[in-house]
């Protein structure tokens, strides 16, 4: 009924009348009831145990193991798929050959040139002893369709390989049978750094192809994983996608890449350009080089079905292979691309800390966002970057509220600003008495307490080592030392937060100075006596880190004391 009320004009006879509004005007998802996407995101982020190991493993095979990938892709682009073989062309010396006298110059060749014979597949294999062959036979695992073909017959008649039964065991005994891809592969560190390995072990063609695939997929994980790209993104990537990188300055290179957002865009989509960080820009790369098309404007992946690339590519790291090179197994939870696009909102939103700041600098993610929303603030990036913006609101509410509640049990806070971020507290607090309740109307609830918290928490911004409260730029330590006092925002790399006074230490910061006072007591007893004025300069380092640590041992002792 909607439908032909909003199309009335398509009709001449008998249309609907004008006065009509089927339901009030209301919306058919609404009568419905249906979601309409405007509520909370429902995707759960990945976890810790499940992103760590997936990361690990896509930037090894998209980095160690992507150039040795890439040539082998490149010399399978040269033959024909392992569904489309046939018979090679042969010389007329063997023209004139019978066909056992033929395959037996074949077997001869591979003698002399100390090249082992083709392996048989090992699916081929197991329905070979699911027909009878003997586990033990010399010649179980040989190819025989394969050295035919190098004969010139498309395949090997079981007539034939009676006859042969003796030449292919003497061939076997001299050169042995291998499977023909990657062999000699060369050594690469594994991924748990103990040691060297072959970077794959010899591959049938069905093999070869499926590791071409399984990092193809790799590179789409991490891709997806630091950039934020949506699937539809994703599918628009076409070659040519990487943009010539513009450079800045020393080590300052912006990197971007081609796309189109189609999600909520006319049909067609909308062309758009994201700036990602290196590792994302050589992702792209490398999918440009295992592409069987490498002509501008071809699809670079076009259409597919990510859950069933992700369940192989985990089945391979979980695998003898993955195992083989040191990657560690990835849990069986499922993972999505709208996971991996919440899983990096959420990690910028709540950095310094989390799992991808281990594997990739975030500073950097969050820098190529931003720069990302400059360049088109009402593209694709923006609201990446909105949605890590309203994450990051209800991070710091969520630690300006466990910190309050601290407080209420006594847990106060170190460091130059506490006293200021104590006092705001206690007015808090103080207007939550019920003495001071001017009216039946006042709630002492959640709700009331993160009302007043709200303004306070848009000034927290998070350190390794500390919380920023950028209340006054004219009172941040960290831009008179920068010489712009007038920023709108801190500048974390210059933070001396044991002399700024918008800086605070809490119990959750004492592990990270307690490691500092460690590693410079060490460096301080490496020092030979001719080395003064390093001696110096490191002990007043420790002096500052050990007096951060006591004003946090002392705020835990009055609670203690509390008690």
């Amino acid at each position: 009924m909607g439908m032909l009320a909003n199309h009335r004009n398509l009709f001449t006879v008998d249309r609907v009348p004008a006065d009509l509004r089927p339901w009030g005007g209301a919306t058919p998802s609404a009568v419905a009831e249906m979601p309409n996407g405007r509520g909370p995101n429902k995707t759960p982020p990945l976890s810790g145990t499940v992103l760590q190991p997936l990361l690990a493993a896509a930037r090894y095979l998209t980095t160690t193991l992507a150039p040795h990938v890439a040539d082998l892709a490149d010399r399978l682009r040269g033959t024909e798929p392992a569904h489309r073989m046939r018979a090679h062309p042969v010389d007329a010396d063997l023209a004139s050959l019978e066909p056992v006298q033929r395959i037996t110059a074949i077997l001869d060749q591979h003698v002399q040139s100390g090249q082992p014979l083709p392996q048989l597949p090992d699916h081929l294999v197991e329905r070979r002893l699911a027909r009878g062959w003997d586990p033990h036979d010399t010649l179980l695992t040989i190819n025989w369709n394969a050295i035919a073909r190098h004969a010139g017959y498309w395949r090997m008649s079981q007539q034939w390989s009676t006859q042969l039964r003796h030449p292919g065991e003497d061939a076997v005994a001299a050169v042995g049978i291998a499977k023909h891809w990657a062999r000699n592969a060369a050594p690469v560190t594994k991924a748990s750094g103990d040691g060297h390995v072959p970077w794959t072990v010899p591959l049938s063609r069905v093999e070869a192809d499926a590791l071409v695939g399984i990092v193809r997929t790799a590179a789409i994980t991490l891709l997806a994983a630091v950039s934020g790209m949506r699937a539809g993104e994703l599918m628009e990537l076409r070659m040519g996608a990487c943009r010539p990188p513009e450079h800045y300055g020393d080590g300052l290179v912006r990197y971007r890449l081609a796309s189109k957002v189609v999600k909520g865009q006319p049909l067609g989509g909308t062309d758009d350009e994201w700036v990602v960080i290196e590792p994302a820009y050589r992702a792209v790369q490398l999918l440009e080089q295992l592409h069987d098309n490498p002509q501008d404007g071809a699809p670079l992946l076009g259409r597919f079905a990510f859950g069933v690339r992700y369940q192989w590519f985990r089945n391979w790291v979980n695998g003898p292979a993955g195992h083989r090179i040191g990657l560690a197994p990835i849990p069986e939870d499922p993972v999505t691309l709208r996971a991996l696009r919440r899983t990096l909102a959420i990690e910028l939103a709540y950095r310094p800390g989390g799992v991808l700041a281990t594997k990739l600098h975030l500073k950097h993610i969050a820098v190529a966002t931003t720069e990302g929303y400059a360049s088109r603030p009402g593209g694709a990036q923006a609201e990446l970057l909105a949605e890590v913006n309203k994450h990051e609101a209800e991070r710091n509410l969520e630690l300006l509220w466990a910190e309050f509640r601290n407080y209420q049990q006594g847990v106060l806070p170190g460091g130059p600003g506490a006293r200021e971020l104590t006092e705001f507290f206690a007015h808090i607090d103080g207007k939550l008495a019920p003495d001071d309740a001017a009216s039946p109307k006042v709630q002492r609830n959640n709700r009331e307490v993160l009302n007043l918290l709200s303004k306070r928490a848009r000034t927290l911004h998070l350190a390794p080592a500390n919380y920023c409260w950028f209340t006054d730029p004219a009172r941040a330590l960290c831009l008179k030392l920068a010489g712009t006092p007038n920023a709108d925002q801190p500048l974390a790399g210059m933070c001396d937060s044991a002399r700024c006074p918008q800086a605070t230490h809490h119990p959750c910061h004492r592990p990270v100075w307690a490691d500092h006072a460690q590693q410079t007591t060490t460096f301080l007893g490496t020092l030979g006596p001719t080395r003064q004025a390093e001696r110096v300069r490191l002990q007043a380092d420790l002096d500052r880190a050990q007096r951060v640590l006591d004003a946090i041992d002392n705020a835990a002792a009055r609670t203690d004391n509390k008690e």
